[in-house]
């Protein structure tokens, strides 16, 4: 049996159950091996599965026991293979996210994006993020970027790498296709490219580095990395606008050849 957490006001945190248990959720029943609460009591992620992955039990061995579970989300009745499904304390439902190779259809801003890993929604319902299973052209403040994260690394939906704002304009996404030029008050022109780096496999092959832009009325931020310190272009004063870029890496997208 797996230890059991609390909070430090003595409210349970972290629940993991010795057999697969119907826990009834904001979305309906789910069988759950894992459940999570809120600080003040309410639930917070519910997880089908809780296998411990070793040199033994491998990733495609707990695949075999995820079943497509059926929920009513904001996106209406969905039915996939979970890894999560995440509340907010007023029972609103968080995110939902996808196990390693699941893709779902997801009508947003944008359109019915493919999405892989996650998608997560506002507490009105409305989609607030998602993760596209595949490269694709959103337009942005700054003009047509080509958004996908090779990094997008799955373990919530809760935070992904195409954002929308309340009024549905994309205002965050990450890009390795795309490059950003910007021009100054005084007319000097800055162009902002993505990365890249050698190859995690190991060889002598080199990958890209997704670049993270975010859009507010006020300003365009660029990050190298997701936790990268930002540069910060006021709108005021700077224009923008995006060129294709690295368009060999497009192909390879998905999955790298050394990634689990």
């Amino acid at each position: 049996m797996q230890a059991v957490h609390f909070y430090d006001n003595g409210t349970l945190r972290h629940l993991p159950l010795e057999t697969r248990t119907e826990i009834m959720t904001p979305a309906g029943p789910l069988l759950a091996e894992l459940v999570t609460f809120h600080k003040d009591g309410s639930l917070s992620r519910v997880f089908p599965l809780n296998g411990k992955l070793s040199g033994y039990w491998t990733q495609e061995d707990e695949g075999r026991l995820a079943e497509p579970v059926t929920l009513t989300t904001p996106l209406g009745t969905i039915s996939a293979r979970l890894i999560a499904a995440s509340f907010r304390p007023d029972g609103t439902m968080r995110s939902l996210t996808l196990w390693p190779g699941e893709i779902l259809d997801v009508v947003t801003p944008a359109g019915v994006l493919a999405t892989r890993i996650g998608v997560s929604f506002r507490p009105d319902g409305s989609v607030e993020s998602v993760e596209p299973a595949r490269p694709l052209t959103v337009p942005t403040p700054v003009g047509q970027v080509r958004a996908y994260d090779l990094d997008a690394c799955g373990i919530h939906g809760d935070q992904n790498s195409l954002s929308f704002a309340p009024d549905g304009t994309v205002c965050g996404v990450a890009t390795s296709l795309t490059q950003l030029v910007v021009t100054g008050p005084e007319g000097r022109e800055r162009r902002f490219t993505p990365k890249s780096r050698e190859s995690l496999c190991g060889d002598s092959d080199r990958e890209p580095v997704p670049m993270w832009l975010d859009f507010t009325p006020e300003a365009v931020s660029v990050r190298a990395a997701p936790d990268a310190e930002p540069v910060v272009l006021p709108t005021l004063d700077h224009s923008f606008r995006t060129s294709p870029h690295l368009e060999q890496f497009a192909n390879p997208f998905g999955k790298m050849a050394c990634s689990a």
